[in-house]
């Protein structure tokens, strides 16, 4: 049994009940920030692979583009927007929609050859134990793509500069500007994945638009090519909203076992992808699997 299993983890961010995939993407005014994002996933998600584990998933905005990946699975902690994916994507077999905590991740060691977290670490209020266990399920040489909210952006800078903002865009701590919503210094970021055996392999800065006036003034498809056409920069400077970065796994990682796929978040005992709600030979714990969903979230006691 690992010591982690029982250790205390941090307070959650959950989009329980939200139709944040609508309101924000759909109908809302991110069609720029989409685009841009694309094209930054597809020039570092360059390999195909075999099983992906898409982090913060959401209502699966991002999860048509791993259309090289022949499994994705899909983890959020809100069961809702999992539905709302699966709506979306359909009960395909390729398809594995967990509802979990990227605290307390319920896979067994080594298991993906790939991941990607876009647009989750900023609800991370602890960066690295979220990092620590992403490598910890990812195979030898997996990839890793991660996207963080960068507190170094020329808009923090001009407003630390006018008066206008307290906190300080150069300082390497990170900065809770809203509940659960962090900003991160790149400098700090590049050491939490060294220390979680991560190779940072490109970054890419996205988002350099990121600005009403600029998307009321400058078509839609302009705007996206000048992005895409800066987003090199990223390996000198960044200082955008938005980062993103290509990573490999270092060192040594452990083949599962047969039949092995999931962990139980309680005791660390390995289960099976059963299609089916399980108990866990190791704690007695039923974990259920309803409507297509695998339900792995440890509720809190009344």
């Amino acid at each position: 049994m690992d010591q982690d299993t029982y250790s205390t983890t941090p307070p959650v961010c959950s989009y329980e009940g939200s139709d944040y995939q609508d309101s924000f993407w759909e109908t809302g005014t991110r069609r720029y920030e989409d685009a841009v994002e694309a094209v930054a996933l597809k020039r570092l998600l360059t390999q195909p692979g075999k099983l992906m584990l898409e982090l913060g998933a959401g209502a699966g905005r991002n999860t048509p583009r791993y259309a090289d990946w022949q499994r994705v699975v899909l983890l959020d902690y809100s069961r809702t927007q999992l539905v709302q994916a699966r709506q979306r994507l359909g009960d395909s077999q390729r398809y594995v929609y967990v509802a979990a905590d990227i605290y307390k991740l319920p896979f067994v060691r080594g298991l993906f050859d790939g991941a990607t977290m876009i647009r989750t670490l900023h609800h991370m209020a602890d960066p690295k134990l979220a990092l620590r266990n992403v490598r910890n399920v990812l195979a030898e040489d997996a990839v890793f793509i991660l996207e963080f909210a960068n507190k170094r952006n020329l808009k923090a800078i001009a407003r630390w500069l006018a008066g206008k903002q307290e906190w300080n865009p150069f300082d390497h701590g990170q900065v809770e500007f809203v509940e659960l919503n962090f900003n991160f210094h790149p400098k700090e970021i590049r050491k939490l994945l060294k220390e979680t055996d991560f190779s940072l392999q490109k970054q890419l800065a996205v988002s350099f638009f990121r600005a009403n006036w600029f998307k009321n003034h400058v078509p839609h498809d302009r705007l996206v090519a000048m992005d895409c056409a800066l987003q090199s920069i990223g390996a000198l400077a960044q200082l955008t909203p938005s980062v993103f970065s290509r990573t490999t796994t270092r060192g040594s990682s452990p083949t599962p076992g047969e039949n092995e796929f999931f962990r139980c978040p309680i005791c660390g005992h390995s289960l099976p992808e059963a299609g089916a709600s399980q108990n866990c030979p190791g704690c007695g714990r039923t974990w259920e699997y309803r409507d297509g969903i695998y339900e792995f979230r440890i509720q809190p006691e009344s």
